[in-house]
């Protein structure tokens, strides 16, 4: 079955929601809005607890193995613009006011990144005239078929590979050592911008790489079955979030 999609210009997609960001996009983001950036922690241990056998490599690829109490946890750091109402760069008829530099996630939508999702659309803010057949294929028999796409798609996910070990250093001078466990739902931070910005700018000047040791991470759950378990493989639990920290459960 082919899937064919030109995107109308609504603007849905710009209201709402958290747009993931690379490295090089969260610091050109703060210096043109200011805005603080939501950093989002999930991790799975060394053990498999929090990860499908089928989703292990896709999710360790993107992850940086840290020191958690007396065994590892595998941490994955999302950058991301914190958009609960509407995006700054929405204009009034609806277009992008930074379209030629615009987000890489932006460039995907609505297509997905992990390899272990299938499109839905019906979870996609588009309306049905995007998908309905005018637009050029994008998708036969569970795959992508328009090669542009897929090169945004892999860019993404080597993004995801190469700074994730720069992610963590940012974490650690703006002290973020709490992630939530993966499946539980996510820590996230709002750390002030200025000072957000100028950790990623000294990272990004120098060694962006984090060895496992140094820091030692702890993991936070909403579930008492999921804290047992931890304890019982002498992880380190947190019990609260670093300043400026919540949970968010799925």
């Amino acid at each position: 079955m082919d899937i064919h999609y030109a995107c109308t210009s609504c603007g849905k997609c710009c209201h709402g929601h958290h747009i993931s960001l690379t490295l090089g996009e969260a610091m050109q983001w703060i210096r043109d809005t200011n805005d603080r950036l939501i950093v989002l922690v999930e991790a799975f241990l060394d053990n498999g607890l929090g990860i499908s056998e089928l989703q292990r490599d896709h999710a360790q690829r993107r992850s940086v193995r840290m020191r958690c109490g007396d065994t590892h946890a595998y941490v994955a750091i999302i950058f991301a613009v914190y958009n609960p109402a509407v995006c700054p760069f929405l204009t009034e008829d609806k277009r992008c006011g930074i379209y030629d530099r615009r987000p890489l996630v932006c460039r995907i939508y609505p297509f997905e990144i992990n390899p272990h999702i299938q499109l839905q659309r019906e979870f996609k803010d588009c309306p049905s005239e995007a998908w309905d057949g005018s637009g050029p294929a994008v998708y036969r028999n569970g795959r992508f078929v328009n090669d542009e796409l897929m090169r945004l798609i892999e860019q993404s996910r080597q993004a995801d590979r190469d700074e994730i070990g720069a992610k963590a250093e940012v974490c650690r001078r703006l002290g973020i050592d709490v992630a939530a466990v993966k499946g539980d739902g996510f820590a996230t931070y709002l750390p002030d911008p200025q000072t957000m910005l100028a950790a990623m700018e000294d990272v990004a000047n120098g060694s962006p790489a984090t060895e496992p040791g140094p820091q030692n991470w702890g993991l936070h759950t909403a579930r008492p079955e999921i804290r047992d378990r931890l304890v019982a493989l002498k992880a380190s639990v947190a019990t609260a979030l670093p300043v400026n920290g919540t949970f968010i459960a799925l």
